[in-house]
């Protein structure tokens, strides 16, 4: 524990001295509070920050792959898995550092957020439930996204093409192809949409808190980090 505790330390470190993660952060901040103040700091619209989630469902998709993209990517490009691969640690502490490394500066990047919750306190009488269930299911849904950043990252040497792998993997997992619901017979459209991030998280920013939902998210993170394990440990063979 204290190896992981360590090495998800030295995770951290690096990104408070990477430029990449305050431009996403920045970007981040940038875009969903244009979409906070055009769609939920509105008259008329329920103070719940319903759109925003939403929205930043969407908005991860392209900017948690600038966190993830280095995070074996460049330790791969520079030499440097090779030194920790045979360091006193195993694979799986590796993986779950980075895991946690990249998901807590996740969660510093969604904290600034909280304003709009304090803006809403200040202009209307907003339903706290809805926003606390949106916020863990932002959470949830940021565990996953960076599992499979993770995996995407421990398939290349190259961090941009860590990044445009797990955008696809993200838009392919998040939404159905636009056309399932005329090719695909009904039920094989309805396991498709069932197995989208989309469905699972949608219920989160309406104030429902399902244990389905979050067994599947769980299942999504610990499957892509197993997988993130086993490229690994097929390096040791190489």
């Amino acid at each position: 524990m204290n190896k992981v505790l360590l090495l998800t330390r030295r995770e951290i470190s690096a990104f408070f001295v990477s430029p990449i993660a305050y431009v996403a952060i920045a970007l981040f901040l940038m875009v969903s509070g244009v979409f906070f103040v055009w769609m939920d700091f509105n008259q008329g619209q329920p103070a719940a920050l319903r759109a925003s989630f939403n929205v930043m469902m969407i908005v991860l998709v392209f900017f948690l792959p600038l966190l993830t993209m280095r995070a074996l990517a460049e330790e791969q490009k520079t030499g440097t898995i090779e030194t920790l691969l045979t360091a006193p640690v195993t694979d799986v502490q590796v993986v779950v550092a980075k895991f946690l490394g990249s998901w807590i500066f996740f969660l510093v990047m969604l904290a600034p957020t909280l304003l709009y919750v304090v803006m809403l306190e200040a202009f209307a009488n907003p339903d706290l439930g809805p926003i606390a269930s949106g916020y863990l299911g932002l959470a949830l849904l940021g565990a996953a996204y960076v599992a499979i950043g993770l995996f995407a990252s421990s398939l290349t040497r190259n961090q941009i093409i860590a990044a445009v792998i797990t955008v696809i993997f993200l838009l392919m997992l998040s939404w159905p192809v636009p056309y399932v619901a005329q090719v695909v017979p009904p039920p094989w459209r309805d396991i498709i949409q069932s197995a989208t991030m989309l469905t699972h998280y949608t219920d989160f920013s309406q104030g429902v808190v399902d244990v389905v939902h979050v067994i599947y998210f769980a299942a999504v993170t610990v499957y892509a980090l197993f997988l993130t394990v086993k490229v690994l440990e097929s390096r040791r063979w190489r």
